[in-house]
């Protein structure tokens, strides 16, 4: 059997986190390349500045909301499961049996290997390895990354925080010189006509990519079993969305202040072309270098959490046993690292012949919405099915608060399934491999 929550198990996680390892590695889950190119489409969809500084604001509100309720959870059921054990706790294991294999398959790995290429991409830019250069370097960083990972817990937490810091130094840089440095743009010419553009058009869309720039928070759940004291998880939650918040606002300003909501929607590399103005040919040299930081940061801190996932999945089913060996002079789940990184490198080189590695990871994020939304149910069948056990944190405001989740995360399925449309089929498929495995898992599984 799986040890209870809050047990320490032999070969089991040490708590061994503490509150600002937890924060560099949220922060790193959230902030990504996704900054640096995503602006444009919300300002395309933005009727004017202050509905885009709106977004992002709410973005940073709706995100705080959904930590809040997985913070109630994480604490009172600390896991390496993460939201995979929630499902477990609420649902049953076969249904979270079914999320820990899409995650396994491609959520996680095909994430890690679409953050590998976008390293890649950029670190190209810099020095080139030849024809292949993306898909070496972003081999490279898998390889080098896991085996980081591999060696332990503290080799990994220290990655993990000095690459954060090079991370935020980056964001810093392109804020300091979007405010500070660069000439503002010049003020808009009144509109031709005299009918304003409802403030209401895009916005529908608009948060659909904001949200998805705030993402990766919830992976936190997956460390709540190594830190050292079970609120930690609250505060690195509030701190690490909190400084994220305020890093989008302070960098969205800057992109405005040097290029305007207009030429912002024109530009796909905004950070790039507001260091450019001050910087000439050198700041598309120093975009590429915070670009392929901002991606490692992310890679590594997925790599963090997916194999945590994949460690419980591993305690739990008997067919994927050799998952669960946690190894205890390094304090990490190795086998479950090498497993992932195996098949990351599958989709890394997969996408050497074929651009279509990205279009499939997010053919399953109705997938990851659909189960997003039953943790966030789940809250109020944990507190129905185990109103006893400790809760060292309460969501505030409940239960209106985690209405508000359960409603944006429904939304953001409905708005995944029809941007995806007929790809949906990709994670239906996954699916169903999960249910062939767990069909093979029952018969020497546990009761």
């Amino acid at each position: 059997m799986s040890p209870s929550p809050g047990e320490r198990a032999e070969g089991a996680p040490k708590h061994v986190l503490t509150t600002r390892d937890a924060v560099a590695i949220i922060v790193g889950l959230v902030i990504g390349a996704g900054i640096f190119r995503l602006p444009q489409l919300v300002a395309m969809n933005s009727a004017n500045e202050w509905v885009f500084y709106g977004l992002w604001i709410a973005g940073g509100v709706i995100s705080l909301i959904g930590a809040m309720v997985y913070a109630e959870l994480a604490t009172a059921f600390p896991s390496a499961g993460g939201d995979y054990s929630f499902v477990q706790r609420a649902y049953g294991r076969s249904l979270s049996f079914l999320y820990a294999w899409a995650r396994i398959a491609v959520i996680t790995t095909g994430s890690i290997a679409v953050l590998a290429y976008t390293f890649g991409d950029y670190a190209s830019n810099l020095l080139r390895l030849g024809p292949a250069s993306s898909s070496i370097w972003a081999a490279l960083a898998v390889i080098v990354l896991s085996a980081i990972n591999i060696a332990g817990i503290r080799e990994t937490k220290s990655t993990q925080n000095w690459l954060t810091v090079l991370e935020v130094a980056g964001v810093v840089g392109v804020i300091v010189t979007g405010i500070l440095l660069a000439a503002p743009a010049a003020a808009p010419a009144p509109a031709a006509s005299a009918e304003a553009k409802p403030w209401m058009a895009g916005v529908p869309l608009a948060i659909l990519f904001v949200l998805f720039t705030y993402g990766g928070w919830n992976e936190s759940a997956y460390i709540s079993a190594e830190l050292k004291r079970r609120r930690s998880m609250v505060v690195a939650l509030a701190l690490g969305l909190a400084s994220v918040t305020v890093l989008y606002l302070a960098v969205n300003y800057a992109y405005l202040r040097t290029l305007g909501l207009e030429g912002l929607a024109k530009s796909e590399t905004a950070a790039a072309s507001v260091l450019a103005m001050q910087f000439g040919e050198a700041g598309a040299k120093i975009m590429s270098f915070i670009v392929a930081v901002a991606a490692l940061t992310s890679i590594n801190a997925t790599i963090i959490v997916g194999a945590r996932s994949n460690y419980a999945l591993g305690r739990d089913w008997p067919v994927f046993g050799w998952l669960g060996h946690w190894h205890e002079r390094t304090d990490a789940p190795r086998n479950s690292l090498l497993l992932q990184a195996a098949v990351a490198l599958v989709l890394v080189v997969a996408g050497a012949f074929t651009d279509k590695i990205e279009t499939m990871v997010n053919y399953t994020m109705p997938v990851f919405w659909f189960f997003i939304t039953l943790v966030g149910i789940g809250l109020f069948v944990l507190r129905a099915k185990e109103p006893d056990a400790p809760r060292p944190f309460k969501v505030p405001l409940y239960p209106l608060t985690p209405v508000i989740f359960i409603l944006t995360c429904a939304y953001l399925f409905y708005s995944s399934v029809a941007y995806v449309k007929g790809g949906a089929l990709v994670g239906l498929g996954v699916l169903g491999v999960g249910v062939v495995l767990l069909l093979v898992g029952r018969n020497g599984g546990k009761a």
